[in-house]
């Protein structure tokens, strides 16, 4: 999988990735749950972490694991001492982890990237010329933004619509073709039908490429099995904010492509100028000196996710999301965004507006009132966050302005948090409390 040189086993232990999980009933523990925040009339409340799919808390192993290793940090594939060699073999045996966590196929690359953007930009630079790229209005700026020419689709009415659009639109451009797709919307956490889109791409002979920020730290993903050609994802949405992120796919088009930076690591030989061999694997495109720290507690995160009862996981993180969302139908004047309809399934995020609000006055009183982090904006969605508050607003039947209050839970998330939320909006939504004045 790599053309880096023999990695040199440690004597004292296993490597930082593959530290002993730290949870409870198989619960994972994170960081920053007592952290206390002051609020406006002087008090002091724990923090309710409501903004997950911005940044997610840190592992608690994931902490440990970092700190473990600092203390021998050195350069990695650079040097004989015993401490490079030990990060030498943190950081190849951190590659080794994602790919087994991503059910990777034998042959598949697994590069460090910055995080998911950065990924996306590096695989739209290793497309080959004269391929057909199709997405979606309903991305990330990160998935939308790097694909030059590309085929923009209107955003489906349910998972069967986008099927049979992608098939409608290879069909219109035979040849090359890759088709590109969010795995969980990070607007409304709606989970998009990535193995049919597989099955219609392949059929096709296109290519799959899905960007799951949202969707692997929340749901188990398997390259394998559901037939994703090409995946992004960042440390900092899996609880491992580190600065790492990783793509993970099909070499060919990867090995064949320029490196993605100039520099050293990516070179087999320099000479004369314009003689220049670059390796084929992983190193080709993570020249420079890697992020020791951020690909091991990415690799950490993702053991200790894969360790972890998955399944009590997702039944919390339900719980929570129906209750918020439950809360949230019955207050006057809130409107939630979705794509797909109310039964969907999604991950813990709930994107809302409140009518004769701003998003902004929303999300600070929540702040300042409850101790409460959430997001307000468009998301990095723009588009699609538009589009959603028109209809929204349709269903009000008044405007809900041009932004909204997005909050989204995870490992750490509390119902107490959710109730808090619940509380703060009322304050806002009901015409005769002091806080709507």
């Amino acid at each position: 999988m790599t053309a880096f040189p023999e990695v040199v086993s440690r004597p004292d232990g296993p490597p930082a990735g593959q530290s002993p999980p730290r949870s409870r009933h198989g619960i994972p523990a994170v960081l920053g749950g007592d952290l206390p925040v002051p609020l406006a009339d002087g008090r002091t409340v724990t923090y309710a972490n409501l903004d997950y799919a911005a940044t997610a808390p840190c592992l608690a192993v994931v902490a440990e694991a970092v700190s473990e290793l600092l203390p021998w940090y050195a350069s990695v594939h650079r040097g004989a001492g015993a401490a490079s060699r030990r990060c030498t073999r943190e950081y190849e045996q951190a590659r080794e982890t994602i790919a087994d966590f991503l059910d990777a196929r034998a042959d598949d690359h697994v590069i460090f990237t910055r995080n998911t953007t950065d990924a996306l930009n590096l695989l739209a630079k290793a497309v080959p010329a004269g391929t057909t790229v199709i997405g979606w209005d309903g991305e990330h700026h990160a998935n939308l933004l790097p694909w030059s020419r590309a085929i923009r689709l209107p955003v489906p009415a349910d998972p069967a619509q986008a099927s049979g659009q992608v098939a409608a639109a290879l069909a219109r451009h035979p040849g090359p073709a890759l088709v590109t797709v969010t795995g969980a919307s990070n607007v409304t956490g709606e989970i998009w039908p990535i193995a049919e889109l597989a099955e219609v791409a392949h059929a096709h002979g296109a290519r799959l490429a899905v960007d799951a920020a949202q969707l692997a730290p929340h749901r188990p993903v398997s390259l394998r099995a559901s037939g994703i050609d090409y995946l992004a994802m960042s440390g900092h949405k899996a609880y491992a904010p580190f600065g790492a992120g990783v793509l993970a796919g099909r070499a060919d088009w990867l090995d064949a492509a320029p490196p993605y930076l100039a520099g050293g690591g990516a070179t087999a030989f320099v000479g004369a100028p314009g003689d220049v061999r670059w390796h084929a694997g992983p190193a080709r495109h993570e020249a420079g000196t890697p992020n020791l720290i951020g690909s091991v507690a990415l690799a950490t995160a993702c053991a200790q996710l894969a360790a972890s009862n998955r399944q009590a996981l997702e039944a919390a993180e339900h719980e929570l999301l129906s209750r918020l969302r439950a809360g949230l139908a019955k207050l006057p004047g809130v409107q939630e965004l979705r794509m797909f309809g109310p039964e969907h399934d999604r991950v813990g995020i709930v994107t809302f507006a409140v009518a004769g609000r701003e998003a902004s006055d929303v999300s600070a009183h929540l702040a300042a009132a409850h101790g409460i982090g959430v997001r307000d904006g468009q998301f990095c969605a723009h588009p699609l966050a538009r589009r959603l508050l028109a209809e929204a607003g349709e269903r009000a039947g008044r405007p809900l302005g041009e932004n909204a209050v997005r909050a989204s839970i995870g490992i750490g998330s509390t119902a107490e948090h959710v109730e808090r939320l619940l509380l703060g909006v009322a304050e806002l939504s009901g015409p005769d409390h002091p806080a709507a004045e």
